[in-house]
C-alpha cells in the first residue's frame, strides 16, 4: 500500500479583524490580502469557513495591533497584490532602480528528510524508517506465532519465540520488498518518493506527486500485489524439498501464507488499497476526471471498512478460517472484534485522506504567487521606519524591501518586527534593524504556482519571501500568510 503526500496543509486563522495590522497600509480598496503574523511553515489542509465581516477602516493614526484580521468575502475584494498590467506610476520608478539580482527564483535544495523511526537504509536513496508501532506488533507476531508453534514443534520449548521473532522479521522483509515496487516503479516515472515507512499493520510508500496518467496509476498501484503474489510463490516452491513438520517447512509455510493475505488484501478495490487505486485509475480513464476516480475508490473503501468491521468476525466465528462456534470462546470473539475494528478504522480512515489529498491536488493551482504578491517599495538601509511607512502607504504598497545604494535587494523588512515598534519611536528606527536577511531560498519566481510554489516555501520555512520576474526586477512581497488564507478559502470552495 503507498500513500501519495507531499504538500503542507494550512491551519485555521478565526482571529477576528479589529485594526490594520501593522506595516505598510495600502488604501482600504487596495485589493491586497490582508497582513497577518505569518506562518512559519507552508498551509496545512483544514478549511474553516471565511468569516466574510468586511474588515474596518482604520483612522491614519490609529495604533496597530499584532491580531490578524478574518480573511474578507472574496466576491468585494479585487485580486490581491499589484495589478496584472504593471505597477502603479507613483512606485514605477522604485521598481525600475530596483533588481533581485538573479534571473529567476531557484527552488532552493530540499531540507534533510524528517524522519519515522529508525532509519534502516536508503534503496534506491530512499530512506526506509521503522516506526515504534512495528515493534509493538513485532511482539504481537511473535507471541501469537510462538502459541502456534508450541501446538506444531512443541519440542522447541522456549526457543519457539526465537522462532517466531525470525518469522516477524521475515514477514515484514516481504511487506519491504512490497513497498519497494512502488518505488521503483515511482522512480520510473519520475515521481518522488519521500520515504517508505514499516508500521503498524504493513507499510507505507510516501510518493510525493499524483501519477499523470491513469495507465501509470494503475501500474504504481499494480507492481505491489504482484511482487507479494510472486514471493508466495517463491516461498510455496521453496517448501516442496523440505520436510512439513521442522522449522524450515514451518515458516516457509508461513510466509507464503502471509504474502498471500498481503496481495490478496491490498487488492481489494477499495481506497487506500493499491486494489483501490487501480479502481481509480479506472475510473479515471473511463470518466477522464482523476477526481472521480478518487471519488468512487474513496466511497467503495469505506464500504470495504463497514464490511470489515461487520464481516470478518462473523466468517472467523462460521469456521471459514479453520474455526468453529465449537473453538470459539470470549477472548477469540473479543480478538477478532477488536482486529475487525482496528482494520475497519485503517481502512476507513485512509479514505477519507485520500479525498482529502485529492481535493487539495485540484485547487492547488489556484495558488499563484503572481496573484498573492503584496506591492513593495525599495527603501535604503538607514531609511527611518516612519518616512518607509509614509511612502508605501503614498504608492499603495503592503511591503518594504531594504535595497543598497545600486537597488540590489538585502532584506525584507519583518511584519512582526514592526509591531513591536510603538509609532513615537518609528522615526528614531532604521528599517534595518527590523529586516530579515534575504537568502537564495526567499526569492521566488513570480512564475511559480499551485505545488511548486508550495514546495519553494515548504523549503525554506520564513514568514516572507521576495517575489521577482524573469528578468530579475521586484515584483513585490509573497507573505506566507496570504498564501495559508488563500490556500483555506481554496479548500472551502466545493470541487
Amino acid at each position: 500500500m503507498d500513500v501519495s503526500g507531499g504538500s503542507g496543509q494550512p491551519r485555521s486563522d478565526d482571529a477576528e479583524p479589529t485594526e490594520q495590522p501593522a506595516g505598510p497600509t495600502a488604501p482600504t480598496n487596495d485589493g491586497g490580502p490582508d497582513p497577518t503574523d505569518a506562518p512559519t511553515a507552508p498551509p496545512r489542509a483544514e478549511a474553516p469557513a471565511d468569516t466574510g465581516e468586511p474588515e474596518p477602516k482604520p483612522e491614519p493614526s490609529a495604533e496597530p495591533t499584532a491580531e490578524a484580521p478574518a480573511p474578507e468575502d472574496e466576491n468585494a475584494r479585487t485580486p490581491p497584490g499589484p495589478p496584472a498590467s504593471g505597477p502603479d506610476e507613483t512606485d514605477g520608478h522604485a521598481r525600475a532602480h530596483a533588481h533581485a539580482g538573479m534571473a529567476k527564483g531557484q527552488p532552493p535544495q530540499r531540507p534533510k528528510e524528517p524522519g519515522g523511526g529508525l532509519l534502516m537504509g536508503r534503496p534506491f536513496g530512499v530512506p526506509v524508517y521503522v516506526a515504534p508501532s512495528w515493534f509493538v506488533v513485532a511482539a504481537l507476531i511473535t507471541w501469537v506465532f510462538g502459541g502456534q508453534l508450541d501446538r506444531v514443534l512443541p519440542e522447541l520449548g522456549a526457543a519457539r519465540y526465537l522462532v517466531s521473532l525470525f518469522f516477524a522479521i521475515a514477514f515484514y522483509a516481504s511487506v519491504l520488498v512490497h513497498e519497494l515496487a512502488h518505488t521503483v516503479a515511482a522512480i520510473r516515472f519520475d515521481l518522488p518518493v519521500r520515504r517508505i515507512q514499516l508500521q503498524f499493520f504493513g507499510g507505507v510508500s510516501e510518493i510525493e506527486k499524483e501519477a499523470e496518467t491513469p495507465g501509470r496509476e494503475f501500474v504504481l498501484a499494480f507492481v505491489g500485489p504482484l511482487l507479494s503474489l510472486v514471493l508466495s510463490g517463491l516461498f510455496y516452491l521453496a517448501m516442496q524439498p523440505v520436510q512439513p513438520g521442522t522449522v524450515p517447512g514451518v515458516l516457509l509455510a508461513g510466509l507464503m501464507v502471509s504474502n498471500l493475505i498481503v496481495a490478496i488484501f491490498n487488492l481489494l478495490p477499495g481506497l487506500p488499497l493499491d486494489g483501490g487505486r487501480m479502481l481509480r485509475a479506472v475510473v479515471w480513464k473511463i470518466t477522464g476526471r482523476p477526481m472521480s476516480g478518487t471519488i468512487a475508490a474513496a466511497w467503495v473503501g469505506r464500504a470495504l471498512a463497514v464490511s470489515v468491521l461487520i464481516g470478518l468476525p462473523l466468517l472467523n466465528y462460521s469456521g471459514a478460517f479453520g474455526g468453529g462456534t465449537s473453538d470459539a470462546n470470549g477472548m477469540d470473539a473479543l480478538t477478532d472484534g477488536l482486529l475487525a475494528a482496528v482494520l475497519a478504522a485503517i481502512i476507513w480512515t485512509g479514505a477519507g485522506n485520500s479525498l482529502r489529498m485529492a481535493r487539495l491536488r485540484e485547487h492547488l493551482p489556484e495558488l499563484r504567487a503572481r496573484t498573492l504578491t503584496r506591492r513593495a517599495v525599495p527603501v535604503e538601509t538607514e531609511t527611518p521606519l516612519s518616512e518607509a511607512l509614509r511612502r508605501a502607504n503614498a504608492a499603495g504598497a503592503r511591503a518594504l524591501v531594504v535595497v543598497d545604494a545600486d537597488g540590489n535587494p538585502l532584506s525584507l523588512v519583518r511584519e512582526a518586527a514592526i509591531v513591536g515598534v510603538p509609532e513615537h519611536r518609528r522615526p528614531w528606527v532604521a528599517v534595518s534593524g527590523l529586516a530579515q536577511e534575504l537568502t537564495d531560498g526567499m526569492r521566488v519566481s513570480a512564475e511559480l504556482a499551485g505545488e511548486d510554489l508550495l514546495d519553494v516555501l515548504r523549503a525554506t520555512p520564513a514568514t516572507e519571501y521576495l517575489v521577482v520576474e524573469e528578468t530579475g526586477e521586484i515584483y513585490g512581497v509573497l507573505s506566507a500568510a496570504d498564501v495559508e488564507r488563500a490556500f483555506v478559502r481554496a479548500m472551502a470552495r466545493p470541487s
